[in-house]
């Protein structure tokens, strides 16, 4: 099984760390060259979700990248890889989002929450976005403090909160589980 990792901007290198640790191979994506690659799936880190559509744009990822995931290829998007698939970027996932929703840099928070079919995982938020809204076959996986913070639409799944920060592997296993893997 084979991870692209979208490195535009942001904490790409942590989820190749958190995939090696897991024995599960993975490449960059910086550019259309390296999307062209055999992949089983996509991972969209977080950081700056403006920047990364500028860049995505720039690089002519954003087709290629869309149409794959409306395709199938299982996608994981933590924090701005969350607001990436909404309905007002890639536009892949039925879902309304509300950004920065904990506020600046000083509102990040670490927290310990239930996840459907997991239990209780570590949540890194860094100026963290939240799901305001779902729409219908988009599965709630997580609330902290009654704001949708994980959620599943067929081979899409988000989360607000990093965990890539965190040494538990269960969010990315449940993602690889969804291509059949771990």
């Amino acid at each position: 099984m084979t991870i692209a990792i979208l490195a535009l901007q942001g904490a790409f290198a942590e989820h190749q760390q958190m995939l090696q640790c897991m024995g599960v191979d993975s490449f960059f994506v910086r550019n259309l060259n390296d999307w062209k690659r055999e992949k089983d799936g996509l991972i969209i880190p977080g950081g700056e979700s403006t920047a990364i559509m500028r860049i995505i744009r720039d690089e002519a990822l954003f087709d290629p990248v869309r149409e794959a995931i409306l395709s199938g290829l299982p996608v994981l998007g933590t924090c701005a890889g969350l607001i990436m698939l909404d309905g007002e970027h890639l536009g892949t996932m039925s879902i309304r989002v509300r950004r920065n929703a904990y506020g600046r840099q000083l509102g990040s928070f670490h927290t310990v929450g239930g996840f459907g079919g997991i239990g209780a995982v570590p949540m890194t938020f860094i100026r963290a976005p939240y799901i305001e809204s779902v729409s219908d076959g988009v599965e709630v996986l997580s609330v902290v403090d009654g704001h949708i913070v994980a959620a599943k639409q067929g081979n899409q799944l988000v989360t607000a909160f990093h965990p890539e920060l965190n040494g538990d592997t269960r969010i990315h296993e449940y993602f690889l589980s969804m291509m059949g893997g771990m």
